[in-house]
């Protein structure tokens, strides 16, 4: 039998994040089993990934970062990846790890990994057929060769910042599917048989190791909704298997996130450094009281109307050294891409739930910023 996860992506998070917790897991005898990695693109790097991964079958993490006052710095060499594969040169094979050795399905591709492309049509779906192009569409081949196959039900558990990261994709391939007309059977197989999971992942991953391996903050986070039936590549003390999801979604979205985004804000309206970071940032004695203010006068009082304020503040006690991490050059300048659409994201939503929990509650820096006429992020000019 062959590896019973199959990941597809070979990005430095996932590296730093699942692998490095299924590793971990391997050692105290909590792991499903190894990983056989997929290429997904055409990247030079993730070729790069995958060749190296083929030669070495390990790579290093590096943890570097404060945990509970503690300077962390430690590097930790990962064993979980025994198999990599490219999907443009190796379908055939990945179809047969697909159909065959899976029981969890792993993922996390780019930006557009979700996108569909009109090239990608039932054709496909032929013994002998090409590569699709998408992600989405070659899930609906490799699980036609899983269904045809008669193997196990399989859980997939996206890794992409999407919210209901696991429903949305499920919809997609469904939605593919139907596309390409394919018959009942098969379709409750997608949407019924297949277990697909929501999760939640938090870690910052700064930079790669080359040709493989990553740096990473010491926090990590992977909260899995629970559902009935998944399988799951491993446990860890990392990993959160909850019934609510979305309080962990709201205190990464507006905590961490939010305080990011302001930071951003103040950034641009007050024309801080060009190179500012995180830390740099938090060491201001002038704009650390005010993000200290945001987060307590109008923020946390949402969390405790609605019975998480002691979360909150255990929540916020972390986010401050991830903030502070001497070993992180986060720049605001990054941070501060999509602003507006950021801004939208993050502080409407809590300026809407203070509102619909009756809390009487200013939030001015939250409005002031909502009502800044957007302009191009200096990034963007340079």
């Amino acid at each position: 039998m062959g590896n019973p996860i199959l990941q597809f992506g070979t990005s430095r998070f996932l590296q730093a994040h699942a692998d490095f917790f299924i590793s971990e897991a391997l050692q105290a005898g909590d792991a499903l089993g190894t990983v056989t990695v997929v290429q997904t693109t055409s990247n030079p790097e993730s070729r790069a990934r995958i060749d190296a991964l083929r030669v070495q079958g390990r790579y290093p993490v590096r943890i570097r970062g404060l945990r509970r006052q503690e300077v962390v710095d430690t590097t930790i060499e990962c064993r979980s990846i025994t198999e990599a594969l490219d999907a443009n040169t190796d379908w055939p094979l990945v179809r047969e790890r697909f159909a065959r050795d899976a029981r969890v399905v792993l993922s996390n591709t780019s930006d557009s990994g979700y996108a569909c492309f009109p090239e990608d049509t039932a054709a496909l779906l032929a013994p002998g057929a090409g590569v699709p192009r998408g992600f989405v569409a070659k899930l609906v081949v490799l699980l036609r060769a899983r269904f045809e196959a008669g193997a196990a039900p399989l859980t997939l558990l996206p890794c992409e910042l999407v919210s209901n990261n696991g429903d949305t994709l499920r919809a997609l391939v469904a939605g593919v599917a139907r596309q390409w007309g394919a018959d009942a059977a098969f379709l409750r197989y997608i949407e019924r048989t297949c277990v697909w999971v929501n999760s939640l992942v938090d870690r910052i991953v700064s930079e790669p190791i080359r040709p493989v391996g990553a740096i990473a903050e010491p926090y990590a986070l992977w909260a899995i909704e629970r559902r009935e039936g998944m399988v799951l590549p491993c446990r860890h003390e990392a990993m959160i298997v909850t019934d609510d999801l979305p309080h962990h979604e709201r205190l990464k979205l507006l905590l961490l996130n939010l305080g990011h985004t302001y930071l951003a804000e103040r950034w641009q309206t007050d024309g801080r450094p060009a190179d500012e970071n995180t830390r740099q940032a938090m060491r201001d004695p002038a704009l650390r009281p005010e993000l200290e203010a945001l987060w307590s006068d109008e923020v946390v009082p949402v969390f405790d109307a609605l019975g998480k304020g002691a979360a909150a503040r255990a929540y916020l006690d972390e986010v401050r050294e991830r903030f502070e991490n001497p070993f992180l050059d986060h720049r605001i300048s990054d941070i501060a891409r999509n602003h507006a659409e950021k801004k939208r994201r993050r502080f409407g939503p809590v300026i809407e739930l203070a509102r619909e929990l009756g809390l009487n509650l200013e939030q001015p820096r939250l409005r002031a910023s909502l009502r800044t006429t957007d302009t191009p992020s200096r990034e963007t000019c340079r």
